[in-house]
């Protein structure tokens, strides 16, 4: 009771810090707890922002001796989701001793090609064999005198950071305790001046970092992780009461000039333009898309202000790297104009962008620079709607998201307190275009073949759908999964996600705020039903390439062999009517994207071979395997469409229930049990209908899956209109 009245009381940020549990862990464990849970609140830090360090006495594998040994978070890393493996090791000593290496250079200074060079030498300090690649940020843990550093990008630090008058304003909320340090690019420089800065101020304990963020240490790592929270805190403390003086809400951002649409006509907008968007900024390489439209966003794209703030572009180098310089805004009247105008203003505004774009790279550019990258925004601001954020895979547009939140949160508080700044372009240029940045993404390994793309798969709640489902995801592909049964669906979309994870982002609104995959119920027969799905995936992704359909009916005939009328019309709706409403509603949004797609669908081995008992199912395939054909034509240049044709695929298929199964037992005379395990049953009908093919081998929805993936690659890109059988050789279904 008493340790919990000891406990630093916050209203900015939460305070997490278990003595219990930290008091159980190693030094290394308390430096990954410490990382965790300042991680874990995203008013401390930005997913992937910032770092954390400790030195520790260890023993020297070479020795045998005790020496001090700096762990820093690596390259890359994110403090919320870092385990031990995430952190890099190197001998302090040595660290210090590159400062005489680094001073004997004749061309040393800030972005000089010997400060670019030191990173090459962290490597030669490693301790104990670490893979682990060090962070551009190691020379600034080292080089200050506290056993425990934190590197921090609060909003609220930064907010101050990004001020006209940040130095002043630095002085007057902290005092004594934070020293300033002006924008310096990252690495050996910036750890020499905060080496210095130290010195200089010896009650300091922290250093605000010019248009960056802080950085806070101590010889204790709980006081460390206390203080860095303190600083946040009196940070926030001083903005909010500003903004409060300011006219807190109701001003902000020089005051509301629009108003935000209702959420219903908001989705209903963003469904209709995002296919458009996605196609547009896809230009080079495709984009998925994440959309925000909380309280937050809604207010600052609707206002006076968002044009000179979103022109000014971001601050800390961590957003811009993501949002690019600035993002798009587009001048829209949610109250006066339309969705034609919309689209229109859109079409201008990226157009305008790139130029803008080329612009930049070309007046910053060095001898050296690499080429010029995408010029399309990753960041698009529309006031009545909202934010889309662009990025490679659905983790990074949604951490994009979250970057240009924090942007809006630094410029809300830099205007309350002061005004707002942002880097000059070609501070901005010379990280974007770091030629240590540029190695880094030359490092990163290639994209998977169905990355950057979205897949519905019909029927992923069972069978054939599943594996294919699985299959792609596999490849890099974001998946929808789609099924009459919802939970089905949704029990395939948690597989992948607890399998490949939710990703590192937090941005997003409503079921934009997902993961490699969301679950959608589905009934193919439904035109409405079809688009308001198309809708969801829009929303949830930006849009989607590729469709496979997997879903279809088997009615049997009854007891007198017959197959009532009704069962006819059910069994065509599913198996050939219902795969042409999902075409031809897909078909818009294809050509609203103008991206490459394919539709795969399934017909069967049976649409070729005629036999007794299966009548509707037989002939209905046969016209899906038209179908295919026909929506070839239809769909072509854009679409290439195919079909998939099983048979006898009994393992693991929702079409042969255990019913189904004994009535084909006893129809081909093979022994067995009513009291047999339905598992049992199924691998005698499957072996059976394995020992007719030519290959002896049992069908299972993997075979098909392969059959599904390579149709939607590239691999068989001159291939349309066209069946892949995948029945394990019946030579009554060989073409004729």
């Amino acid at each position: 009771m008493e340790a919990n009245l000891q406990t630093p009381t916050f209203n900015h940020v939460h305070y997490k810090w278990d003595d219990t549990h930290a008091e159980t862990l190693d030094p290394l464990g308390r430096l990954v707890y410490r990382s965790n849970i300042l991680g874990s609140d995203q008013r401390i830090t930005n997913t992937g922002g910032g770092n954390t360090s400790s030195k520790v006495f260890e023993t020297d594998p070479l020795t045998g001796r005790q020496v001090e040994v700096l762990w820093v978070k690596g390259s890359g890393g994110d403090l919320r989701t870092s385990k031990r493996e995430n952190f890099s090791s190197l001998y302090q000593d040595k660290l210090i001793e590159l400062q005489d290496l680094y001073a004997s250079k004749p061309d040393t200074g800030l972005k000089s090609p010997a400060e670019d060079q030191m990173v090459g030498m962290y490597a030669h300090t490693t301790f104990n064999l670490n893979p682990r690649p060090s962070s551009i940020d190691t020379p600034l843990h080292s080089f200050l005198s506290g056993r425990h550093v934190d590197h921090m990008h609060p909003n609220s630090i930064i907010a101050i950071a990004a001020s006209k008058n940040c130095e002043k304003l630095t002085k007057e909320i902290f005092g004594d305790e934070m020293a300033y340090v002006p924008w310096m690019r990252p690495g050996f420089e910036l750890g020499l001046a905060m080496k210095h800065i130290e010195a200089k101020h010896p009650a300091a304990r922290a250093i605000m970092m010019g248009q960056h963020g802080f950085i806070s240490w101590d010889d204790d790592d709980k006081t460390c992780y206390e203080l860095t929270l303190r600083l946040i805190e009196k940070a926030s403390e001083f903005i909010e009461q500003k903004y409060q003086a300011n006219g807190g809400d109701a001003s902000v951002f020089g005051g509301p000039k629009y108003q935000s649409l209702p959420e219903t006509e908001r989705r209903q907008i963003l469904a209709s333009i995002l296919p458009y968007l996605r196609g547009q900024v896809s230009e080079q390489k495709r984009f998925i898309g994440t959309i925000q439209d909380d309280e937050k966003i809604l207010r600052f794209v609707n206002s006076s202000d968002a044009p000179r703030l979103a022109d000014l572009g971001t601050s800390c180098p961590d957003h811009f790297l993501r949002t690019k310089i600035k993002p798009l805004y587009v001048p829209w009247n949610p109250q006066k104009e339309d969705l034609e105008t919309l689209r229109k203003k859109l079409a201008k505004g990226i157009a305008e962008y790139r130029k803008d774009y080329e612009k930049y790279y070309s007046k910053c550019k060095h001898a050296n620079s690499p080429a010029m990258r995408d010029p399309n925004p990753t960041v698009v601001l529309i006031p009545g709607l909202g934010m889309i954020a662009w990025g490679k895979d659905k983790s990074e547009s949604r951490v994009t998201a979250e970057f240009y939140n924090c942007a809006v949160e630094v410029m809300r508080g830099a205007e309350a307190i002061d005004t707002y700044i942002s880097l000059p372009q070609q501070e901005a240029f010379d990280i974007e275009y770091w030629l240590l940045e540029e190695a880094k993404l030359q490092r990163m390994p290639a994209e998977k073949e169905l990355a950057r793309q979205v897949v519905i798969v019909v029927g992923a709640g069972s069978g054939i759908g599943k594996q294919t489902a699985h299959r792609l995801v596999k490849e890099g592909a974001h998946i929808v999964c789609v099924d009459m049964n919802l939970g089905a669906a949704q029990a395939t979309a948690k597989e992948i996600t607890d399998q490949y994870g939710l990703g590192i982002g937090v941005g997003g609104s409503g079921i934009s705020n997902c993961g490699p995959a969301i679950a959608l119920q589905g009934d193919i027969t439904n035109r409405a039903g079809i688009r308001a799905m198309l809708d969801e995936v829009a929303l949830a992704y930006g849009g989607f390439d590729h469709i496979c359909i997997t879903a279809g009916i088997f009615v049997p005939s009854d007891t007198t062999g017959h197959i009532p009328d009704d069962k006819w019309a059910l069994t065509f709706n599913i198996n050939v009517a219902g795969s042409y409403f999902v075409a031809d509603e897909a078909a818009k949004t294809w050509r609203d994207q103008g991206l490459q797609g394919n539709l795969v669908l399934t017909t069967s081995a049976n649409a070729a071979v005629a036999k007794k008992g299966s009548l509707a199912y037989d002939t209905s395939k046969a016209a899906a395997n038209h179908l295919v054909r026909e929506l070839a034509i239809e769909l072509s240049p854009l679409v290439r469409v195919n079909g998939v044709a099983p048979a006898t695929v009994v393992s693991g298929s929702a079409m042969f229930p255990r019913d189904r199964v004994i009535g084909s037992l006893a129809k081909y005379n093979i022994p067995f049990k009513e009291s047999e395990d339905t598992a049992s049953l199924v691998e005698k009908l499957a072996q059976f209908y394995a020992d007719r093919t030519l290959t002896k081998s049992p069908i299972t929805p993997a075979d098909q899956a392969e059959a599904y993936f390579l149709l939607v690659t590239q691999r068989l890109s001159k291939t349309t209109g066209q069946i892949i059988t995948v029945d394990g050789g019946l030579h009554e279904a060989f073409l004729r």
